[in-house]
Formats: structure tokens, C-alpha cells, sequence
């Protein structure tokens, strides 16, 4: 009644199966691949792409267990079809396995659903996981865990992010694993060749100093107004995680001289504008290219969001401190590319080390150079299931 979103994850999987049923011709073999939500979508979309170059025949089907990614990705042009993937049943999995008729199937990062891996099974479709990771605290690795570890011998083969997973895995018996690294820094790489121009932002910065503030919260908005305060030399554009109207006005209170993102082709900007609330979706990934500095948002809630992609374009980063998860972050804060902060003065002390070193931003981007080539590694072994 009160959430927008699981009124769309109800009513996304309202008749799901006669939409499948219109849409889908079961004759037709296809490659399914499932992301939960849009960042296990960006994460594995360079494997979706790289089949769909060197096969281009293939039928491509896509599936979302959370409705920010299928809202966002619902139209993918190189997909036969975007849908929710209906819930984890016997007879959903059996039903839907039969529609969309698969000779292979990928899922990103996590997603394990039983009733699926076992109607895979059954028939004897390869299944495979990209980018996985997995900690010591997962059920997986309990002794109560059991059920848990007996979904993950369904699947044909595991592709790690990390040392600690493969080693976690091979643990508890599941051997058919392989280090491979993160498909996200061959994203994230194949962004800053592809950027897109955005010459209204362009006009807005005006040769200033800028700082970009990345999938913000409030808590992380109520730092960066102390910290622009003392810094009116810098401009900062600010890509909130929430969008909605009611959080833009709050932006709009909070920073009385912003303007937003859909009101620079109305208005003539001036220098004395500081501060660019976006308020729109996807422009995150392209705005990083006008940076100095980034500020990662989610750090005082459930954990930060992508430092990759401001990493890439050669930016140190700055976050909160909840960062633990997230196996890159830890990594940019040993390279001193990156800091977490607990407050105003941690944001100033983080700010001011970045200016004094300006090589951080370069041990950045070298960092996620270092660490392409996941995909080449995973189209390699996954090619032969695909013939």
C-alpha cells in the first residue's frame, strides 16, 4: 500500500506467464541470463554483449528479480526479451524453464533459487555464475548449511571475484570454481571509452574545479553542504540515489542556489552557481568525466555504492564507513586512492590529502586497468556450452 516499488514487483508479475507465453517462441532456443537488480545488470553486461557480438544469431533473454533494474532496462535492445523473473516455486521454475527454452544460462553475482538450479538441472542446461563472491558469514559456510551448499552442486561452473571465494568454495566441496576476477572493471573500462558528451554540463562547470557526488543519501548530503561552505572555488554535481520528486525538493531546501539537471536548457548558468542536482536517471556513469574528486554515497547505510566507475576516469574517492563488502574499495583506500570518512572533518582531511597528492587519482585508474579482463576469461570457457 505504502511502497512504490513492491507495488511494481507485485503487479510486474501479474500474468507473467501469458507474457511470456505472447512474446516468447519456446521452439527457439535462447541464452538466459539473470541479474538481480541494475547493478548485477551493469556488472554482467559485458558478457551479455560480448555473446551477442561473436554470436550475434543468439536470442538473448533477461530477467530481473527487482523492479530497479527491469524499470530501467525493460527496453535493452539486444535482448529478445526483459522480464521479472517470476517467484522461486516448483511450478513457476518448471513453467518458465519450458517457455523460455534455454541452452545456457548465467546469473551475476549472487541468486541462488532452488526450484530453478534444479529444473536446470534436470534438464541438463549448464549453468553458470559470474563475478561471485562469497564471505565466511554466508549460510553456505555454516553448519547448519546444508540446503544451501546443495543448491550451488547444481551449477556447472562457479566464476570468482576473489581468492577468499574460491578458497571458501573449494572448502565445502564445490570444486567446479575458477578465479576470474570482476566483469565490472571491463564495464567500467568500456565507459570511458564510450562516454557520452553532455555539453550542458560542460557550460555549467566553466573551467572550475569539480567535485562529483555519486548515488548520494542524506546523511551524505548534509556533508557535502558543510564541505561546499568552505570551498565556493569548487563546483560539485550532485546524482542523488533517489530521485523522486519529494527528495529533489529536500535537495532544492537544502541547497537554495542549486540548479536542477532538467532546468539548464530553460536557463543561462553563471558562475555563481555552485552546485548541479541531477534528476534524472543514467547520467551518473558520464558525468564522472568533468571530475577531480568523487564522494561515494551509501557509506553510512547498507554500504557504499560503485567506486569503479569514478575510479576508472582517474578519480580518488571518497566514502563512508561502511565499505567492509566491497573487496575494490578496500583495495583503493590501501592504494590511497580512496578514504572513508565518519564525519565533516574526516570528508576535509580526505579532501585536502587529494589535493596535496594528485597522483591518487592516476593510482586509481591504474588500478582498474589492472584488474580487467574477466570477461575475455569467462567467454572463453562459457563458448563451448554455446555451440
Amino acid at each position: 500500500l505504502f511502497s512504490p516499488k513492491a507495488k511494481l514487483f507485485i503487479q510486474g508479475r501479474q500474468d507473467i506467464f501469458s507474457l511470456l507465453a505472447n512474446k516468447i517462441d519456446s521452439q527457439q532456443r535462447h541464452v538466459w541470463l539473470h541479474f538481480a537488480s541494475l547493478g548485477e545488470f551493469e556488472q554482467g553486461r559485458p558478457v551479455l554483449e560480448k555473446i551477442k557480438e561473436l554470436q550475434p544469431e543468439k536470442k538473448i533473454i533477461v530477467t530481473f528479480f527487482s523492479p530497479s533494474g527491469y524499470e530501467i532496462r525493460k527496453n535493452y535492445p539486444l535482448a529478445a526479451g526483459v522480464f521479472y523473473l517470476p517467484l522461486d516455486t516448483a511450478g513457476h521454475a518448471k513453467k518458465f524453464i519450458e517457455i523460455i527454452n534455454p541452452e545456457i544460462a548465467i546469473f551475476t553475482k549472487y541468486e541462488f533459487w532452488y526450484h530453478y538450479f534444479a529444473v536446470l538441472e534436470e534438464k541438463k542446461i549448464p549453468l553458470f555464475l559470474i563475478s561471485g563472491i562469497f564471505r565466511p558469514n554466508q549460510a553456505f559456510f555454516k553448519w547448519y548449511g546444508g540446503f544451501y551448499r546443495s543448491i550451488l552442486t547444481r551449477m556447472t561452473h562457479l566464476f570468482v571475484q576473489n581468492e577468499e571465494s574460491e578458497r571458501l568454495l573449494k572448502g565445502i566441496g564445490i570444486n567446479q570454481v575458477s578465479l576470474s576476477g570482476d566483469t565490472r572493471f571491463d564495464r567500467v573500462f568500456e565507459n570511458v571509452a564510450t562516454v557520452k558528451s553532455l555539453p550542458l554540463v560542460e557550460a555549467f562547470i566553466q573551467q572550475s574545479k569539480v567535485l562529483i557526488a555519486g548515488s548520494t543519501w542524506p546523511q551524505d548530503e548534509a556533508l557535502i553542504a558543510t564541505w561546499m561552505e568552505k570551498h565556493p572555488d569548487w563546483k560539485v554535481i550532485l546524482a542523488p540515489h533517489e530521485i523522486g520528486a519529494a527528495h529533489i525538493d529536500q535537495l532544492m531546501t537544502l541547497f537554495p542556489q542549486a540548479v536542477k539537471y532538467s532546468a539548464l536548457q530553460q536557463q543561462a548558468t553563471s558562475q555563481e552557481q555552485q552546485i548541479l542536482v541531477i534528476d534524472n536517471i543514467g547520467l551518473l556513469s558520464s558525468l564522472y568525466q568533468f571530475g577531480h574528486i568523487a564522494y561515494i554515497g551509501g557509506g553510512f547505510g547498507a554500504g557504499i555504492h560503485n567506486t569503479l566507475e569514478a575510479a576508472a576516469f582517474g578519480l580518488p574517492v571518497i566514502f563512508g564507513p561502511r565499505y567492509d563488502k566491497f573487496q575494490e574499495a578496500k583495495d583503493l583506500v590501501a592504494l590511497g586512492a580512496a578514504y572513508s570518512i565518519h564525519d565533516d572533518k574526516g570528508l576535509e582531511t580526505a579532501f585536502q590529502s587529494f589535493i596535496e597528492n594528485p597522483n591518487a587519482g592516476k593510482k586509481a585508474r591504474d588500478y582498474v586497468v589492472e584488474k580487467k579482463g574477466a570477461t575475455e576469461a569467462i567467454i572463453q570457457a562459457i563458448t563451448p556450452y554455446l555451440n
